[in-house]
């Protein structure tokens, strides 16, 4: 049985909210990029899902949107201008530790960016571990059931829910491509922290056989996992302070490299855990922009490369 994300869950929350530069990045909605009403993945209940046993909730931190008890999960079309979109889309999965999803900053804030630059997004509400009590709670209940650290986090932090729905929405924009005119072969999966340890799962694992076409995995473990042949090319980003996952060594690197697979990733000098779009006084606000460039050098993208 896997073991679900206690550790990193809530030792995240207050890293990830720290202040970021999203209002100097963001693109506002005024340049017609337009916000779909939600799709669900499934017809009914999600495979493998018990019943609620809490009610889907919104919380505020500051600025910030972040939800928990995610049972129904969904993704929300952010589309291109009409006559804007060049072909390409990511799919979007937030972190939270599989216990909150961080779906302003590690989503829709990134999926109005691309849109902004003819690439259609789709922010994934993905399911999550029912929890209970407030995010200082949670807190301590993660770090009370802090796992051994000689484990690999994509053993201890892994949740298959959120792994099949992060599959599934893949599946479901290339399904449906044309309804918002995008290239089936250039659909791309993007995560952050829980979110890309689902990333590199649906890119890696021998039983997902629909792959996206590529892979963002931004600030995620580095631990050496298994790559197939056919891995998807990944981009990556992590902070080399990162309290989390840094400081490992780089076998997540060092295995897209061995499978001969296609890797480019930046890692910045400061920038923590949860730096979303960019925290002031650090680099880390660059990545978004050279995520574009690797697009664009990668032909998924129209234009030059940076």
């Amino acid at each position: 049985m896997s073991r679900l994300m206690p550790a990193a869950a809530l030792c995240m929350v207050p890293a990830a909210f720290a202040p970021v530069a999203a209002a100097a990045q963001d693109v506002p909605a005024a340049n017609g990029v337009r916000t779909l009403a939600p799709i669900r993945l499934y017809p009914g209940a999600a495979p493998g899902t018990p019943p609620a046993t809490q009610a889907e909730a919104e919380d505020r931190m500051g600025p910030l949107t972040v939800l928990r008890n995610v049972s129904v999960p969904t993704v929300t079309p952010v589309l291109p201008a009409p006559g804007k979109a060049n072909g390409a889309a990511v799919v979007i999965a937030p972190g939270g530790g599989y216990r909150i999803l961080a779906i302003d900053i590690e989503g829709y804030q990134e999926a109005r960016w691309l849109a902004a630059r003819g690439i259609s997004a789709f922010v994934l509400k993905y399911r999550v571990m029912p929890v209970t009590g407030s995010l200082a709670d949670m807190a301590k209940q993660a770090v009370a059931n802090m796992p051994p650290a000689s484990q690999s986090a994509y053993v201890t932090f892994d949740y298959p829910p959120a792994v099949a729905d992060a599959a599934n929405a893949v599946r479901l924009v290339r399904r449906r491509a044309g309804e918002w005119g995008v290239d089936p072969r250039r659909i791309g999966l993007m995560g952050f922290s829980a979110g890309a340890i689902s990333t590199v799962r649906v890119a890696t694992d021998a039983g997902i056989t629909d792959r996206p076409d590529f892979v963002a995995a931004i600030y995620p473990p580095l631990e050496a996992v298994a790559v197939p042949a056919d891995a998807p090319p990944l981009f990556g980003a992590i902070a080399l302070d990162d309290p989390l996952f840094a400081g490992k060594g780089f076998g997540l690197i060092d295995a897209w490299r061995k499978a001969k697979r296609p890797v480019e990733f930046h890692l910045y000098e400061t920038g923590g855990h949860g730096f979303g779009m960019g925290r002031p006084g650090t680099t880390t606000g660059d990545w978004l922009a050279s995520f574009h460039g690797w697009m664009t050098m990668r032909k998924l993208v129209p234009g030059a490369a940076r």
